[in-house]
């Protein structure tokens, strides 16, 4: 048994996962920080910051350390991190982990390097690099290494991707940085300006849960929603329907779609001819949302379904490169302590 733990680390701009070797998926909590304004402390992390939002007194602040996929807060990122690997080595290891961390491909060297000097500086004795869309397309159960081309786009939090897979690497990707954050943004943006209701994030993402669909539904679902009026301040209670909703999200998945358009204009014809046969393969969180696979085979006319567990595919999949670091050292970039 090895001395050493091998981790892989999904960390997303509104959730962050951790997968363990010999254990699989190991935590999986909100990318969410609590900060003490004046020491610049952190009080909570994850699920207990989390429960903070929207209820914190004016000396606490609550902080999302990634934004579109990336590092906006490099000391809070870093002291997240410490605490996740603090959260999953209960027992104690002799020496730090080998970490995996999933990026998005379109990032610069300096995103890439503020990740890896957080994840070294938490700890970790190795540090690796992967791009998301490769990450998601193995834990997708997608053919990497073959010659045949297979698209996967990733709905991220704060970024979708849309990427061409073949050979066991990236052939060409297109990204937008925007994600369900945006979407759960836009349907509250949509309510305060049509509607004059202020909603909370954790209410908007309810809404988008129980409510959202990528196209307009034959029959409109309903629900009943509690926030502040825009003009007395005072609480209001109205009923949200499923066209309010669809209406709200659909600029942002057509900005969505358009990366997925950019993508197939950049892919060699021969892989082009691959991803019409195969179809598009979606993953992440944003995949779930409602008859999304529907809206993009009208759009791109090109065939696409939801993998399974799509929320979990990036984990998975660099929990299967970890296992198999020989197979995919190519696709790898390398950072250590030691």
């Amino acid at each position: 048994m090895s001395l050493i733990k091998k981790l892989g680390l999904d960390l997303g701009t509104m959730n962050s996962l951790v997968w363990e070797s010999g254990k699989g998926v190991v935590l999986d909590e909100p990318t969410i920080v609590a900060v003490g304004l004046e020491d610049k402390k952190v009080m909570a992390v994850g699920n207990e910051a989390k429960k903070m939002l929207g209820k914190t007194p004016e000396y606490i602040e609550i902080v999302r350390p990634l934004e579109n996929g990336v590092i906006s807060d490099y000391e809070v990122t870093q002291a997240m991190i410490k605490y996740f690997l603090k959260e999953v080595s209960r027992s104690g290891w002799l020496f730090g982990p080998e970490v995996l961390v999933g990026v998005p491909a379109g990032v610069t060297q300096v995103e890439q390097r503020a990740v890896m000097d957080s994840v070294l500086s938490a700890g970790s004795r190795k540090a690796f690099l992967i791009d998301k869309p490769l990450a998601a397309a193995i834990g997708a159960k997608i053919p990497v290494s073959e010659s045949f081309g297979n698209m996967i786009v990733d709905f991220g939090g704060g970024v979708t991707e849309a990427a061409v897979v073949a050979l066991g690497g990236v052939v060409t990707h297109k990204s937008v940085r925007l994600g369900g954050y945006k979407i759960d943004e836009a349907i509250r943006d949509f309510l305060k300006k049509n509607n004059g209701l202020i909603v909370g994030e954790q209410t908007a993402e309810t809404i988008k849960v129980n409510l959202g669909s990528a196209i307009k539904l034959k029959k409109a679902e309903k629900m009943e929603i509690n926030g502040r009026d825009v003009l007395n301040g005072l609480p209001k209670n109205m009923e949200v329907d499923s066209d309010i909703v669809y209406e709200a999200v659909r600029p942002v998945l057509d900005l969505m779609i358009m990366a997925i358009r950019d993508a197939l204009e950049t892919t060699p014809p021969e892989l082009v001819a691959d991803i019409i046969d195969r179809g598009i393969v979606l993953s992440g969180g944003g995949a779930q949302l409602k008859n999304l696979n529907i809206l993009i085979t009208r759009e791109i006319g090109v065939s696409a379904h939801v993998a399974n567990d799509p929320r979990l595919c990036v984990i998975k999949g660099m929990g299967m490169v970890m296992e198999n670091l020989d197979t995919y050292n190519r696709a790898l970039k390398q950072y250590s302590n030691w």
